[in-house]
């Protein structure tokens, strides 16, 4: 939450979410999205935005001050701790994953590590894309294993891409007819349109006018694969890492993996893919054991590819 603070800061200085974009190294948007958030965890509104410019509100000019002292102690407490920096190759690295990563690309990936030798503790925490966004902007975390971020990269970060991982459409096995047959006869399994992940689906739907009868609604694409296997409607979901085949009917082949138990037809229309990759702070990445951690997991994905 630091990062942003240190927007707000720079918002309150130009009075102008374009120009504290600027300064930071970012878009107009990210800024906007990140005071929103702060916002939203604070609870009060800090700016009044207008069609050509934004100034602080009252509870915005009440809390600078504030944020101000807040930022100044951690960089106070960052140089405190900057002084025992050689503890820092011995240090565990905090590896954050989304589900359908720690399932299909993160075991590999762990092999090759393995297989070096002697290297730091590895601490895996799960979560969606958003959330460990968050989380690395809390530095509670050296690097995360996620979507690419909409709102962009943030200055003090690195993203680095790791693979297209495109989406199919799955319905219960036996299922005949085409995606818009199974939209007007099915529920619809949704990816959870708050994540990275199901907002492309969203997108998608709406691109091709294709009107769902909703259903359920969840986070994991792995998940979803299992609630359509019980027959519970159909979904649109990435293919690669829960092991479906992509641009052809799975039961036109032996059925194996994550293919067993559904139908699955290709999506019309320009590819539909996620990327997935290695979003890391640019400290972290100074340590070699971090740098050495992307390139097995860039070797593992390469694999699959």
């Amino acid at each position: 939450m630091i990062r942003y603070l240190k927007t707000f800061v720079t918002a309150a200085e130009t009075a102008s979410f374009s120009a504290a974009g600027a300064r930071l190294g970012l878009t107009q948007s990210a800024v906007s999205a990140q005071i929103q958030r702060l916002e939203d965890d604070l609870g009060v509104q800090l700016f009044e935005r207008t069609a050509r410019a934004v100034s602080l509100s009252d509870d915005g000019r009440r809390l600078l001050a504030q944020a101000q002292g807040v930022i100044a102690g951690y960089q106070a407490m960052r140089g405190e701790a900057g002084a025992h920096g050689g503890q820092a190759a011995l240090a565990p690295i905090h590896v954050g994953a989304i589900l359908t990563v720690q399932l299909g690309l993160l075991p590999g990936a762990m092999a090759r590590w393995t297989a070096l030798g002697a290297m730091p503790h590895l601490n895996i925490v799960p979560g969606m894309s958003v959330q460990l966004l968050a989380q690395l902007d809390a530095k509670e975390l050296d690097l995360a294993v996620m979507i690419r971020p909409r709102i962009g990269v943030p200055a003090d970060m690195k993203w680095q891409t790791l693979m297209q991982e495109p989406y199919v459409a799955i319905a219960p096995k036996g299922t005949g007819g085409t995606v818009a047959d199974w939209a007007q006869a099915l529920p619809f399994v949704r990816y959870n349109r708050r994540s990275y992940g199901g907002d492309l689906v969203e997108r998608y739907l709406r691109r091709h006018r294709l009107w769902v009868r909703e259903g359920v609604e969840l986070d994991e694409p792995e998940v979803i694969l299992r609630m359509v296997r019980a027959r519970l409607g159909w979904s649109i979901l990435p293919a690669t890492l829960i092991g479906l085949p992509v641009g052809g009917n799975a039961t036109s082949k032996p059925a194996k993996g994550g293919a067993t138990g559904v139908q699955v037809l290709p999506l019309s229309g320009a590819p539909l893919t996620r990327e997935l990759g290695v979003l890391v702070r640019q400290s972290a990445l100074a340590r070699a054991p971090v740098a050495t951690l992307m390139t097995c997991l860039a070797d593992e994905a390469k694999s699959r590819g």
